[in-house]
């Protein structure tokens, strides 16, 4: 297995991974929400709800951020998972943020947009139908970093928490520096790391900040993934459970980066990650049982 290459994560969004979702995102049968306008540039929730759907319930809520490097993509990734979810029972939401190729921002300014959209949900629970304690937070490989980051690494405007209380990874960036004296991508990666990041990478790598506040995560990871190494995963999830922590970690062998997306490979790894992250909302309670 070949160690984490920045370029490769960088440049997804140019692969045909990420070329069939559009930007601006069009997704029949979302609510658009703008949960922030910055420097002019208004960041929305697409969100799906249920057809029974009503302002007085108190439903749990998961939050997708797409992948791309921190440098592109679109909402659109998640946009099947969030049907499905919705047909489930739940409020599930797609959101944008802002990314360097759109927007000229670090790493940063990502993680601070996923904080506000988490920060809006809790704030508008009423309006939105959903419960403020029950916030799931997903994405996949560079959203999947914010997804981690946003249940590892402590915020510092606590006056409406960011944390979720729950964790959807696919092949997430968790480990963007040295961890346990291995090192996750070649020495001369750093800098581009470092450049990429806006801060000191260990500021923004998810497993350097785990504790006991951390809250349960199911992954989903291929072994064979090139971008992100699966044992960058398996060191996380091993890192929660030593906090005391639930950290599920679902294996998929020779499955590349991005497996999990909906068009590719006829759907067959997408609907396997896909009823894998049912099951362990209903083992939590977060779903009824399938009748399936």
């Amino acid at each position: 297995m070949k160690p984490l290459l920045l370029s490769a994560l960088l440049l997804a969004a140019s692969t045909p991974l990420f070329a069939k979702f559009n930007y601006p995102p069009k997704m029949e049968g979302a609510e658009i929400v703008a949960y922030k306008t910055i420097d002019d540039v208004t960041m929305n929730l697409y969100v799906f709800k249920p057809q029974d759907w009503k302002a007085e319930n108190s439903r749990p809520v998961a939050v997708f951020f797409f992948g791309g490097g921190w440098n592109a993509g679109s909402p659109e990734q998640f946009e099947e998972h969030c049907k499905h979810l919705a047909m489930r029972g739940m409020v599930a939401i797609t959101a944008d943020y802002r990314v360097a190729s759109r927007n000229g921002t670090k790493a940063t300014s990502c993680l601070e947009d996923a904080r506000d959209a988490i920060r809006y949900l809790r704030s508008h629970a009423g309006e939105l139908g959903i419960d403020p304690d029950s916030v799931a937070a997903g994405g996949g490989s560079a959203g999947g970093h914010l997804a981690a980051a946003l249940g590892t690494i402590a915020d510092k405007k606590e006056s409406v928490s960011s944390r979720p209380n729950l964790m959807l990874l696919f092949n997430p960036a968790c480990v963007l520096a040295p961890f346990d004296g291995k090192q996750p991508w070649p020495e001369d990666r750093s800098e581009e790391f470092l450049e990429k990041m806006g801060v000191d990478p260990v500021e923004m790598s998810p497993i350097h900040h785990v504790s006991a506040k951390t809250p349960p995560g199911i992954i989903f990871h291929g072994t064979g993934d090139e971008s992100v190494p699966f044992a960058t995963s398996k060191q996380f999830a091993t890192a929660v459970q030593k906090a005391g922590g639930r950290c599920e970690l679902k294996s998929y062998e020779g499955q590349p980066h991005g497996f999990f997306n909906y068009g590719r490979n006829e759907n067959i790894m997408f609907y396997q990650t896909l009823n894998a992250m049912d099951a362990f909302l209903t083992d939590l309670g977060w779903l009824p049982e399938n009748p399936r």
